[in-house]
């Protein structure tokens, strides 16, 4: 927790999987505005202060009382509540990188930011800018903006860590802003997408596995293309939010050989230079995909979700049948007269060919019976999207969720690829 010192949390430094028995349910209305009071005080972890008279969660930990396995570089991330940082000495001490907070919301900027910015990057360490999100008062869009135009750019020069997203527990009221779980998952993303096309580079998520669990769902879809800035002070990392086979940076304590919190790169200095310049380096890749699903064959008699999503896209293509699951003889004779319309062989049996005419590719905004069929498809897989046909941001994430999980690129579109992925498995 960045700077706050270790009296105010013993006890109850709380970072762990399980869900806290006082976290705030997510709204299904729109949440009001947060008026930022303290933002001076708000820092990576901050909201766990609030959290502080919680019940204990199940790996609360009281600091010092577990000394953690730590590997890797150490590193140290601070605010406005380090107002002066002696870099030099920091540096002397084995510091090798370090985050600061920039802006929260779209209002604030640290007053500290530029000096303590500065001054890590001229005592020699690897620096960094973070955002501490208030999602429920504007776009992960507007605030990404904000952000990257009050010191959170990014060059790639070795020196500076790609902007970062600290989205946690609401030191101003309800855990997850008043979001519901899909909202937020699709306001970090556009946040991630906004700071991606202005910088080029990806946020670091700043987050604990408890809150990412309550507040997204544990969505996995970020594992793919954003680093993880975990945080928790135990033994060790424990175990990461979905969609995350490793840790870039572990914030392990909010004290100790530096001023602020304490963090470590996993990896080697020259992986750290790396992360940096946006060549690799952190985290290690994640285990290779399962092989390509192929495209089903299915011909009267079949019955289940492939001949439903065959159905779906048949009306899609100006058929009028009962979406039902069953290849009957209604469906037979559609499928023959979409293979005679498309040049195909006209046999009735919906194989390689016949699937890739029938296939439509749909993303977010798309309405239709294509639509319907991506959602039913990734319901099979384990989503829980109401069928609807309207492509909105619940289904956007759940086929991000899918694309991540499978391999594929992680766009949000459903195109060749993730239709076969998802008839196919």
């Amino acid at each position: 927790m960045l700077g706050v010192t270790t009296s105010l949390f013993a006890g109850a430094l709380l970072f762990t999987a399980a869900g806290p028995s006082v976290a705030s349910a997510p709204s299904a209305s729109a949440p009001a505005p947060t008026v930022l009071t303290h933002p001076e005080a708000d820092f990576a972890g901050a909201g766990l202060q609030r959290e502080a008279g919680a019940a204990a969660r199940t790996d609360a930990v009281a600091a010092p009382a577990v000394t953690p396995a730590v590997a890797g570089l150490p590193g140290l991330d601070v605010s406005g509540y380090q107002p002066s940082v002696n870099w030099a000495a920091v540096r002397s001490a084995g510091a090798t990188f370090a985050y600061v907070k920039a802006t929260e919301g779209t209002t604030y900027t640290s007053s500290y930011f530029s000096s303590q910015y500065t001054g890590a990057y001229n005592a020699g360490l690897v620096h960094g800018a973070y955002h501490f999100a208030i999602p429920n008062n504007s776009t992960g869009a507007a605030q990404a903006d904000y952000f990257v135009s009050h010191g959170g750019g990014w060059s790639a020069d070795g020196r500076t860590l790609p902007p970062a997203l600290d989205i946690e527990y609401n030191p101003y009221g309800a855990t997850c802003y008043g979001l519901s779980q899909s909202a937020m998952v699709s306001w970090i993303r556009s946040f991630s997408d906004e700071v991606h096309a202005r910088t080029g580079r990806y946020p670091a998520i700043y987050t604990t596995t408890d809150w990412w669990t309550t507040c997204t769902g544990n969505n996995s879809s970020f594992g793919a293309t954003n680093p993880l800035w975990e945080a928790r002070y135990a033994s060790g990392p424990g175990t990461l939010p979905a969609g995350w086979s490793a840790q870039t940076i572990w914030q392990y304590a909010d004290g100790g050989t530096f001023p602020g919190d304490q963090d470590s790169f996993n990896g080697s200095a020259a992986a750290l230079t790396a992360f940096a310049k946006g060549t690799g380096g952190a985290p290690p890749p994640p285990p290779p995909p399962p092989p390509s699903a192929g495209w089903p064959l299915v011909q009267q008699g079949a019955a289940g979700e492939s001949t439903r999503a065959i159905q779906y896209l048949l009306d899609a293509h100006g058929s009028a049948l009962a979406v039902d699951g069953e290849f009957g003889p209604a469906t037979a004779a559609a499928v023959r007269s979409f293979q005679s319309a498309h040049g195909l062989v006209v046999d009735g049996i919906v194989g390689p060919a016949t699937w890739g005419s029938l296939i439509v590719t749909v993303s977010q905004g798309a309405t239709g019976s294509a639509v319907s069929a991506v959602q039913h498809e990734l319901n099979a897989h384990g989503a829980a999207l109401a069928v609807d046909g309207q492509f909105g941001p619940a289904t956007a994430a759940a086929v991000r969720s899918f694309q991540s999980a499978h391999g594929l690129v992680v766009d949000g579109i459903v195109g060749p690829a993730t239709w076969k992925a998802l008839v196919g498995s």
